[in-house]
């Protein structure tokens, strides 16, 4: 039985890709499958994933035209089998007992997700964008949302989900944009029966100066602003329709904006159910109550 599957979303990553493959390949659970899905590589990303392929059976690859990571996520889910299911950016890679201390959270406590550390590697620089340091189950929606830091930073790839949660309640990556991970991880967190926290275990997240999110053109900075304020717009929808009221004022989405030379001056912004004016950064009106089925 496959336990884990692990989908590897690859695009021009040949200087990476073998580093990743190796912290999967080498998982002291042996009980897991690799799905890599190529989104459209030009270099030899590829070849380096046929010739694991070649000593491990367990990996599998998936070729697709360049349609983004969310596509590639979702091509790589289709294909699992695994009981739970996880993510890892082929830039990136875990420690060897990463998926096993994930699985055996969730196992014990009968958790559609397990949680773990994420540290994030570049520039001379680690930090962890968590700290956890003990075992800890939890079913609140607010202690939920509020242990995987969801409104601020909802990391994908530092969890293992139930796949049949997954599959039940029809949690797809957006796809064709950025920030794709925003919505699914709050609907998986959300729908998760609960999460459990699992000490002493890490994802890396390296800071790859060649990622498309690091991109410094105008057009390239003006579409992930714009994929950004989408997503948080489709994350206070679905908060709203499932009258999540407790999460007013954890996410902001511009519906209104003045700009000069790229700088906003003016804006509108809403959360669930609050509207506040901004001028300059400063608040001009706040708390003002809007209808919580409509979003401008």
């Amino acid at each position: 039985m496959v336990k884990v599957s692990v989908v590897v979303p690859i695009y021009n990553t040949e200087k990476y890709i073998e580093r990743c493959l190796n912290s999967l390949v080498s998982q002291t659970l042996h009980d897991i499958e690799i799905i890599c899905v190529d989104d459209g590589s030009s270099d030899n990303s590829a070849l380096i994933v046929e010739e694991f392929i070649k000593k491990d059976n367990r990996i599998k690859l998936i070729k697709q035209k360049n349609l983004k990571q969310g596509a590639a996520r979702n091509n790589g889910t289709k294909e699992a089998v695994g009981e739970y299911i996880g993510f890892v950016d082929s830039d990136d890679w875990v420690d060897i007992d990463y998926y096993q201390k994930l699985y055996e959270a969730a196992k014990k406590y009968d958790a559609d997700i397990a949680l773990a550390v994420n540290v994030r590697i570049g520039n001379g620089k680690t930090k962890k964008r968590l700290k956890i340091k003990e075992e800890i189950f939890v079913e609140d929606l607010k202690d939920k949302f509020e242990m995987c830091n969801v409104a601020k930073d909802p990391c994908p790839t530092n969890k293992i989900y139930r796949r049949a949660l997954i599959k039940e309640k029809n949690i797809n990556w957006p796809q064709d944009c950025y920030c794709e991970d925003k919505l699914y991880v709050l609907q998986a967190v959300y729908y998760a029966n609960g999460v459990v926290t699992v000490p002493g275990v890490e994802y890396y997240y390296y800071r790859n100066p060649s990622s498309t999110v690091k991109t410094k053109s105008k057009t390239h900075i003006e579409c992930l602003r714009r994929d950004k304020n989408r997503a948080i717009k489709d994350m206070i929808l679905f908060l709203r329709k499932n009258n999540a009221l407790i999460f007013d004022k954890y996410f902001w989405v511009t519906v209104k904006e003045i700009r000069l030379f790229n700088i906003p001056i003016f804006s509108i912004k809403e959360s669930i159910v609050t509207k506040k004016h901004v001028l300059f950064n400063m608040i001009l009106l706040k708390e003002a109550k809007i209808n919580a089925s409509a979003m401008e």
